[in-house]
């Protein structure tokens, strides 16, 4: 069948129309680029470049000597302490007041009382037994000057050893032993006796006790526990390294002063004084590293002003290091990496190695590597590079301080 001439005439103007339209969107589309390119803002690149200088803060160390401050902790521990126990048995019939967990006591004050009946009977029977024994010797003694003014009367010479028989002498040797046996034992029947008193053997505080009155107790049994109360030791922990700079007793010398701190607990300021007293001859099984004794007296303040010490607390040991001669001293945090400092030179940074010989918590102390009246920059830049440009603002400078 064949298609109609207006049919196709009519497809025809669709596709033109089509194809019309499709152009004009087109030409718009490319119209609107045109438009947003030809209005979009440009940068313009600036003919010359401005150079700006970084505005620090700077310090001028000073040469001079300085003794620095060795950190460590340490522990608080009892110079005296001991196990109270008693040497004879029975039950305790008195204690005094102050034998009490936190009580003190003072040295020769007697604690607690056992019941003493049976030590008093013990006592005579051994007096009993010395007034026996002594009595017996006296009756060989008496018959011993009976038989030589017998052996006198009969003038006749016999044997030595006859002789000793006839005149008693091993009766009376056997007698003087019987005296000397029971003159002991009534001895210890007194120190048995003593014995049921138990005293302080120290000015002491009491950290415990482990019995009451009409306790039943045995030679050995705890009874307490004391620790002295005139000296605490405190035991620092330092690394080995350090102990080439603190200074140990000497025949007519002192040891290192210390300073004992408790940091957030004390307050600030806060703090006791001591010194090195010994250097511990064995290291820390755990930490490996070097312990010291600083004695503190009156570590409970009871004679004197401070904060009280604790046992088992853990403080900071201060120790004054030996006396550097001829260095720089600076703020550990104008030390930078690599052991480095920054100079203000000329208006320019000048990144310095220097030689630190000693570093505490908060100061290094530099030998060499700074020279007198240079300036340090101790502010923190964000472009880090030799010779960049600085300035330093009037007023702004600081000056560093003699120990």
């Amino acid at each position: 069948m064949s298609e109609n001439p207006e049919d196709r005439t009519g497809k025809a103007k669709q596709i033109v129309a089509t194809l019309v339209i499709c152009a004009a969107i087109a030409l718009a589309a490319v119209g609107i680029i045109y438009l947003i390119h030809a209005t979009e803002p440009t940068a313009k690149k600036s003919g010359a470049t401005r150079k700006s200088a970084a505005l620090v803060e700077v310090i001028y160390p000073k040469r001079g000597d300085y003794r620095p401050v060795i950190t460590a902790l340490g522990t608080v521990e009892p110079a005296r302490e001991i196990q109270l126990s008693p040497r004879v048995s029975g039950p305790i019939i008195s204690m005094t007041k102050g034998f009490i967990p936190g009580g003190f006591v003072n040295q020769g004050e007697v604690l607690l009382e056992i019941d003493p009946a049976d030590y008093h009977n013990n006592l005579a029977m051994r007096q009993s037994q010395l007034h026996q024994a002594q009595a017996e010797l006296e009756q060989e003694l008496g018959q011993q000057r009976a038989a030589q003014q017998e052996f006198a009367l009969l003038g006749e010479e016999i044997e030595e050893a006859n002789r000793s028989l006839i005149l008693r002498e091993p009766q009376i040797r056997s007698a003087k032993a019987r005296v000397e046996a029971a003159r002991a034992e009534l001895d210890m029947a007194k120190l048995d006796l003593s014995r049921t008193r138990l005293r302080a053997p120290f000015d002491a505080q009491i950290l415990s006790r482990s019995v009451n009155l009409g306790s039943q107790v045995s030679p050995g049994d705890p009874l307490a526990r004391l620790v002295g109360i005139d000296e605490y030791w405190i035991i620092a922990s330092i690394p080995q390294a350090d102990l080439q700079w603190i200074q140990f007793p000497k025949a007519g010398e002192r040891g290192a002063p210390a300073e004992i701190t408790k940091s957030g607990i004390w307050g600030k300021g806060v703090s006791r004084k001591g010194e090195v007293k010994r250097l511990i001859g064995a290291l820390d099984n755990e930490t490996r590293l070097a312990r010291l004794l600083i004695p503190i007296e009156d570590p409970l303040a009871r004679q004197t002003e401070g904060p009280k010490l604790l046992l088992g607390t853990v403080v900071e040991a201060n120790i004054a290091a030996n006396r550097l001669e001829g260095v720089y001293r600076l703020e550990r945090d104008y030390l930078r990496q690599n052991d480095t400092v920054w100079v203000h030179n000329e208006g320019k940074l000048n990144i310095r190695e220097v030689n630190v010989v000693f570093r505490d918590l908060h100061y290094v102390y530099i030998r060499d590597g700074l020279k007198e009246g240079e300036a340090v920059v101790t502010t923190n830049l964000a472009t880090i590079a030799e010779g960049i440009l600085l300035r330093i603002e009037d007023g702004t400078t600081q000056s560093g301080e003699n120990p």
